[in-house]
């Protein structure tokens, strides 16, 4: 199984946000799960990456030739895929995994969060999708969905009709 995780490019203030990157690294390369990721080496992204890869984990990092060229791509991946567009980073992204979690991030973490949860809306596929709530971290996103779904702008689980 290929599980893509979203993260951060910064480490975050707390440093429970990099001990749960470089947990969930360990704990998904001990399953035996095959990680994918924004192919990045810098904040969460990158150390959910060592962490996998020191734990003798696979990876494979998608990164754009724009993020590419700032020399941020991990140096350690033996699996990076280099791609044109942030969009075409997404998508490959999405055609590799078989589920989706999201770590603490910023805006590009909850643009891809967003988008692989309406494909999964839309019916483009069924692959499981989970924030992963470091203390308390996505609480107030968490919120809005329900005050969304109260208000009835959002239908968990159905598609769109």
């Amino acid at each position: 199984m290929r599980v893509c995780v979203y993260s951060g490019s910064h480490l975050g203030f707390y440093p429970r946000y990099l001990a749960a990157a470089k947990q969930r690294g360990r704990d998904l390369a001990r399953h035996g799960l095959h990680v994918v990721y924004g192919g990045a080496s810098v904040g969460l992204m990158g150390a959910l990456a060592d962490a996998v890869l020191d734990a003798g984990g696979t990876i494979t990092g998608v990164i754009s030739e724009a993020l590419a060229d700032l020399d941020i791509a991990h140096p350690r991946l033996p699996d990076l895929r280099v791609v044109a567009t942030m969009h075409a980073r997404k998508a490959l992204m999405a055609d590799l995994a078989d589920a989706f979690i999201a770590l603490p991030g910023g805006i590009g973490t909850l643009e891809e969060l967003f988008e692989a949860v309406s494909w999964a809306q839309l019916g483009h596929h069924a692959k499981p999708c989970v924030l992963y709530d470091v203390g308390g971290y996505y609480a107030h996103l968490v919120g809005f969905l329900d005050a969304a779904t109260a208000e009835g702008f959002l239908t968990l689980g159905q598609q769109p009709g």
